[in-house]
């Protein structure tokens, strides 16, 4: 389950963990309204659950009286194919430096890792490839307690001084314990600016277990939070892999391997996927630049092949890159699947070797 990051600020703010000053808008009057209440210089903040959204122009910064057009704007539209239904606007804050601080689930470890930085607001796989030596990482016991004096050691190894060894220690160690009591996968805030004297979470993200929702009343207070629709692995290579089922996602891509392709994606979106599951899967894959070519593998069963066809249709409508698409459809309604695709121009395989074939064939021509 994915939150927003204003449902995610709430919790942090809950936690004592500062985050700005600001409110959630889903019309641009409401927009105008929170930014004229503070009476300052805003960022206007898409709600959107992909990464990588300041990049595709979905914050933007606004003043009072340019509130209201800067949200109208980003309502409606899409950001990395995600349609824009919410913005948070939050006063702007002035940034002396930016961390970055994360808690996940180390499962080769089977505990949690706390993973600090004193360079922030970038994307944390890139510095981990450039300079791993700027990442501190710190293992915690699951059955110990996590004490505050062992966030201000890894505040310590970031190299930070020491007057700011208790203040990013302390958001530490409020993280933390914010990830085990809401059964977290991830709790990340990129970037922990410093602003003046004071720490703040300029962003934040959070992804909890599915079953924690049955916990914790918090959760169905918050306004709005995404049940996760489906199992993604970023990989190295340029062919994105999409399948309906563990099994046929990775059987298409050891095929991908075995013709002289590399996979780009692992993306499962299980059974009974609806169409715009589907358009939001290929929108995914393709908003990574280095993807050359998607690879569509479904053998319909629970999952219609018409659906699949209207969400092909559908995410090539609003797609932001134009990225050759090969499809294997086949199973249930494959007939009126196979229809819409040949009626929309879209070409489809029904041997899954053959498609494999194509797929690396397109990669290595690009």
């Amino acid at each position: 389950m994915k939150f927003y990051e204003y449902s995610a600020k709430e919790l942090f703010r809950a936690e004592g963990i500062p985050v700005p000053e600001g409110s959630v808008a889903r019309t641009p009057q409401e927009a105008s309204e929170v930014a004229e209440s503070m009476g300052s210089e805003v960022a206007i903040k898409a709600q959107v659950l992909t990464g990588g959204r300041g990049k595709a122009g979905g914050i933007r910064f606004a003043t009072p009286e340019t509130a209201s057009d800067v949200a109208s704007d980003l309502l409606g539209s899409r950001v990395k194919g995600e349609e824009v239904k919410s913005v948070l606007v939050e006063r702007k804050i002035p940034i002396d430096r930016e961390f970055y601080v994360s808690v996940v689930i180390d499962r080769a470890a089977r505990m949690p890792l706390i993973m600090a930085s004193s360079e922030g607001g970038v994307d944390i796989e890139d510095l981990a490839a450039e300079a791993p030596e700027k990442i501190v990482r710190y293992h915690v016991n699951p059955l110990d307690e996590f004490l505050p004096y062992e966030a201000r050691e890894i505040a310590r190894k970031m190299g930070l001084e020491s007057e700011l060894i208790p203040k990013v220690g302390g958001v530490i160690w409020k993280l933390y314990h914010l990830f085990r009591k809401y059964d977290a996968r991830l709790a990340e805030i990129n970037p922990l600016v410093l602003s003046g004297d004071d720490v703040i979470a300029a962003d934040a993200k959070l992804e909890v277990d599915d079953d924690s929702i049955h916990r914790h009343r918090e959760f169905m207070e918050l306004d709005e939070y995404e049940p996760e629709e489906f199992a993604f692995v970023k990989l190295e290579g340029d062919i994105a892999v999409i399948g309906n089922g563990a099994g046929l996602t990775l059987t298409a891509m050891d095929l991908i391997k075995l013709k002289g392709g590399e996979p780009a994606t692992f993306l499962d979106i299980g059974g009974g996927a609806s169409e715009d599951i589907i358009r939001r899967a290929i929108n995914l894959v393709i908003s990574h630049p280095d993807v050359k070519v998607v690879f569509l593998n479904v053998l319909g069963g629970i999952t219609r092949a018409d659906d699949v066809a209207r969400g092909v249709v559908n995410a090539l409508k609003d797609a932001e890159r134009d990225v050759p698409l090969v499809i294997r459809l086949t199973g249930t309604n494959e007939e009126e699947g196979q229809r819409i695709l040949t009626d929309a121009g879209i070409p489809f395989e029904t041997s899954l070797e053959r498609a494999a074939e194509k797929a690396v064939e397109i990669s290595k021509a690009l």
